[in-house]
């Protein structure tokens, strides 16, 4: 009976100590938000896998400063265009600028859209979603980090705590996550009969119809081509006068929309002074609604990171 009972003792000794090793501030961690990081890559399209190893080692498991005072768990700055609460951590740079969000919910959220609407970060949603080494060292090489060993340091994380589980979908689940950035911008060639001139090849953007403007055309030029008047195109491309028309400029036939493609939500400026005007073509929105959208007076002056709302 003592042999027993000793034995009996041991045995809830070991569970004992492997559930306290269960309860890591990693592990802790991974409970608390695993399942915020899977509704962000249903919204978004950032593997769970990635953003859990990311705040695990940018928010040392939830028990930074920045994460406990601030509710920012990716270590996002303020930059010129953040209007909302702020703190002061020593990073970089001593004393620097950091966000402050209500919840953790919202800066999980942010640090999605920070990853999916700006540029430099768009060719990783090109990779497979259960890529995570590919994800690691391609937030490295787009300058997300500049240790040389984050990537391992991510990957390290996500095969220890098997967080590549959480970027597992059905079937149905993975026919409903929001297409990667460059597929929706990606111009289509127009199969609909339009009454414009035949002979050229027509695209489109947002569903609105356009040429690319070729060497020693002008608006006037391209209007008449396309049974339209001058100042038809001019309006439909956001510009006034007699402006200057360079070989391969998008040229819209046709009024741009009020808002952008269900998955382009936002654009995150790349660097000071970009132009307004490009941006609104680029997605084939009206400069109008963006303003009105983004409450943007004019003229509108872009600082790095500011965001556009385009939807």
């Amino acid at each position: 009976m003592k042999k027993i009972l000793i034995a009996v003792l041991f045995i809830t000794l070991g569970l004992f100590l492997q559930a306290a090793g269960d309860d890591t501030p990693q592990e802790r961690y991974i409970r608390r938000y695993s399942a915020l990081a899977v509704e962000e890559m249903h919204r978004s399209g950032v593997p769970a896998s990635i953003t859990l190893a990311q705040g695990l080692l940018e928010s040392g498991s939830g028990l930074s400063r920045l994460a406990k005072e601030g509710n920012n768990h990716f270590g996002i700055k303020c930059h010129v265009g953040w209007t909302g609460k702020t703190m002061y951590h020593d990073d970089d740079a001593k004393g620097e600028c950091f966000r402050v969000y209500d919840s953790p919910e919202e800066s999980f959220r942010d640090h999605s859209d920070f990853l999916r609407y700006r540029d430099r970060y768009k060719f990783l949603f090109d990779l497979e979603r259960t890529d995570y080494k590919g994800w690691a060292y391609g937030l490295r090489r787009a300058g997300y980090a500049t240790d040389p060993n984050y990537p391992a340091k991510l990957i390290k994380y996500i095969e220890q705590y098997d967080l590549a589980r959480f970027d597992n979908l059905t079937p149905e689940e993975a026919a409903a996550m929001p297409a990667p950035p460059h597929k929706i911008e990606e111009p289509v060639l127009v199969s609909e009969e339009y009454s414009f001139a035949p002979e050229r090849t027509l695209y489109s953007l947002n569903d609105v119809p356009f040429i690319y403007a070729s060497e020693g055309e002008t608006y006037a030029s391209i209007a008449r081509e396309n049974h339209l008047f001058k100042s038809e195109v001019l309006r439909y491309n956001d510009l006034k006068g007699d402006p200057e028309l360079l070989p391969g400029t998008i040229v819209y036939l046709a009024p741009k929309k009020n808002k952008a493609p269900a998955g382009l939500d936002k654009y995150i400026v790349e660097t000071d002074g970009e132009d307004f005007h490009a941006i609104c073509q680029r997605f084939a929105v009206k400069e109008k609604a963006i303003r009105k959208l983004n409450h943007l007076s004019t003229p509108v002056v872009l600082h790095q990171l500011d965001e556009l709302k385009l939807r």
